[in-house]
C-alpha cells in the first residue's frame, strides 16, 4: 500500500467521538511537558553545569568559539551572547529562546576568514586521502586468546576507571584543581561509572556485534538513534541530524560547529581493541565512527587514540608509540601539528606540568572540550607516566581540560600493556565488576562481560 492509501484506511475507520467538556485540558496535557523541556533545554544551551564536576558551560557562547576556531567570523556574536546572558539572568524565556536561535542562525552563516590561519593547513576529508599520506605498518596478527582477553578487560577496566576519576575534576585548569585538591592520585570522592563518554563505544559494539565487517557508519549511528536518549555539543548536533534522516558524514558536517572538539576522540580506543595490532584498519575504522559527529581534525583524534590502542597489544613501550603513532598523523593538518608541539614540550621539559604550561598557553583560545588542549593533555600524561598507572593518570589529572575523557582513553591503553594485575586496588575495588550506562537495553553490564563480548567481536573481524 501507498501511504495515502494507509491514511485514507485510517479516516474511513475512524468515528467521531463526542465528549460534552472542551478537551482544552489533553492539550494542555501535552504541550506543557513538551514546553518544560524544551525551555528547561535552552536554559542549559546558555548556562549549564557538568553534571559531575559543576564546572561552567554554554552551548551557545561556545558554538560562536569553536565556528571562529575553525576560520570563521560570527558578526554581532558577542552581542547576542550579552543579551543572552541578561535574558536568562531575568528568567526571560522568549527572549531567551529568540536569542538562542539567533545565535546558531549566526553561527550557520558565519563568513570565512580567508586570511584565518586554519585554512592554511591541508584537509584529510576522506580516510582514501589520509592513506595516501602515511605508511601504516603490517597486520601484526594479534590473536584472540586468552592473553588479548585479559589485556582487553585491562582496557576496559581502567577505561571505567579514568572516567569514574576524571568526572569530578573535568572543566577545570589544572592550576586551580591544583589549589582546591592538590596532586590528584586518587580518587575524589565515591566513584561511580555512570558517564555518558562511554555510551558511543558501546553503540559501536552493539552494531559490530550486528554487522561484523560489514559494519558502517550508518549502521553505528542507527544505533546512536535507538541506544541513546541525549548527547552534548557535537553529538548532540549530530543526533539531530541524524533523526531528520541526514546520514554520515553529513550527519557530522551539516551545522555542526562542535565537530573538532573532543567527542570522537573520546571513543577511539575501542576500534583498537577490535584490531589489535592492525593500525591501518584501526584508523579507517576510527575515521568511520568519528565521521558520524565529527570531521577533519575531531576525526584524526579519533584515529590518533585508536591506532595507539591498537599498537598496545604489540608494544609494551609507551613512548615508543606515542612516537609512532604521531608519524601516521600527516604533518601538515593542524591536529598533526598540535600533537607534535606537545611532543616537543615533552622533549624539553622535565616534568609533566612544566610542558604542559606552553600547551595551554598555545591553544588557550580554544574551549576546554576541544581536541586540541585535550590532545596535547594526553600526550604529556602517557609520556611522564611512561607506563605507570599511578603516574600517567595523575599527571593527566593535573593538566585539567576534559579530564574523564582522557583518562578514560589513555588508561585504557596502559591497562591494554600492563593487564589487569598492574592496577592498584584502590582503583579497582570501588568500581568493582559492575558498568552502569544510559544506553537503553544496555543500562548494566558486568565489565568482565563486556570484555568478552569485545572479544567475541574481535575474532569475527579477523
Amino acid at each position: 500500500m501507498k501511504a495515502w492509501e494507509i491514511e485514507r484506511e485510517n479516516i474511513l475507520k475512524a468515528v467521531p467521538c463526542y465528549e460534552e467538556d472542551d478537551n482544552e485540558t489533553i492539550w494542555e496535557e501535552s504541550s506543557s511537558g513538551m514546553e518544560t523541556a524544551q525551555d528547561e533545554m535552552a536554559k542549559m544551551y546558555w548556562h549549564s553545569q557538568v553534571p559531575g564536576s559543576r564546572a561552567p558551560e554554554s552551548i551557545c557562547l561556545a558554538s560562536i568559539q569553536a565556528i571562529e576556531n575553525r576560520g570563521y567570523i560570527v558578526k554581532g556574536g558577542t552581542d547576542l551572547i550579552k543579551e543572552g546572558y541578561e535574558a536568562y539572568d531575568r528568567n526571560d524565556i522568549v527572549r531567551l529562546h529568540e536569542l538562542m536561535y539567533a545565535v546558531f542562525e549566526a553561527v550557520y552563516n558565519a563568513e570565512k576568514d580567508e586570511d584565518h590561519p586554519y585554512w592554511k593547513q591541508k584537509f584529510y576529508d576522506s580516510f582514501e586521502e589520509l592513506k595516501k599520506a602515511v605508511d601504516y605498518p603490517e597486520d601484526f596478527n594479534v590473536p584472540i586468546d586468552e592473553t588479548y582477553l585479559e589485556k582487553t578487560y585491562a582496557g576496559w577496566l581502567s577505561q571505567i576507571i579514568g572516567g569514574a576519576y576524571g568526572t569530578c575534576i573535568e572543566g577545570y585548569t589544572g592550576e586551580n584543581i591544583k589549589k582546591k585538591y592538590g596532586e590528584v592520585d586518587r580518587y575524589i570522592r565515591k566513584p561511580n561509572t555512570y558517564n555518558d563518554d562511554i555510551t558511543y563505544e558501546l553503540a559501536l559494539l552493539l552494531a559490530y556485534e550486528k554487522y561484523g565487517k560489514n559494519t558502517t557508519s550508518k549502521n553505528i549511528s542507527d544505533e546512536w538513534m535507538v541506544r541513546i536518549p541525549m548527547g552534548w555539543s557535537a553529538e548532540d548536533f549530530a543526533l539531530k541530524n541524524l533523526k531528520v534522516g541526514i546520514v554520515p558524514p553529513e550527519s557530522g558536517t551539516f551545522h555542526n560547529p562542535f565537530n573538532e572538539w573532543i567527542g570522537a576522540q573520546m571513543r577511539g580506543v575501542i576500534l583498537g581493541q577490535l584490531y589489535p595490532g592492525n593500525i591501518e584498519k584501526a584508523a579507517e575504522a576510527a575515521y568511520m565512527d568519528a565521521c558520524i559527529s565529527h570531521a577533519r581534525n575531531g576525526i584524526l583524534g579519533e584515529v590518533f587514540n585508536a591506532m595507539m590502542a591498537s599498537y598496545a597489544f604489540v608494544e609494551n613501550d609507551i613512548r615508543k608509540i606515542i612516537r609512532n603513532c604521531i608519524e601516521l598523523i600527516p604533518a601538515d593538518s593542524e591536529y598533526g601539528s598540535v600533537i607534535r608541539f606537545a611532543y616537543e614540550q615533552c622533549q624539553t621539559h622535565e616534568d609533566y606540568y612544566s610542558a604542559w604550561l606552553p600547551c595551554e598557553e598555545k591553544y588557550k583560545n580554544y574551549n576546554w572540550i576541544h581536541v586540541y588542549p585535550n590532545a596535547c593533555a594526553q600526550i604529556i600524561g602517557l609520556w611522564y607516566g611512561n607506563g605507570d598507572f599511578n603516574r600517567t593518570i595523575s599527571a593527566c589529572g593535573g593538566c585539567g581540560q576534559d579530564v574523564d575523557c582522557n583518562a578514560a582513553q589513555i588508561m585504557t591503553i596502559i591497562g591494554i600493556i600492563n593487564g589487569p594485575e598492574s592496577i592498584p586496588e584502590y582503583w579497582k575495588k570501588p568500581i568493582g565488576d559492575e558498568l552502569d550506562t544510559y544506553v537503553r537495553g544496555l543500562k548494566k553490564i558486568s565489565i568482565k562481560e563486556l570484555a568478552k563480548r569485545t572479544s567475541e567481536v574481535a575474532r569475527n573481524l579477523k
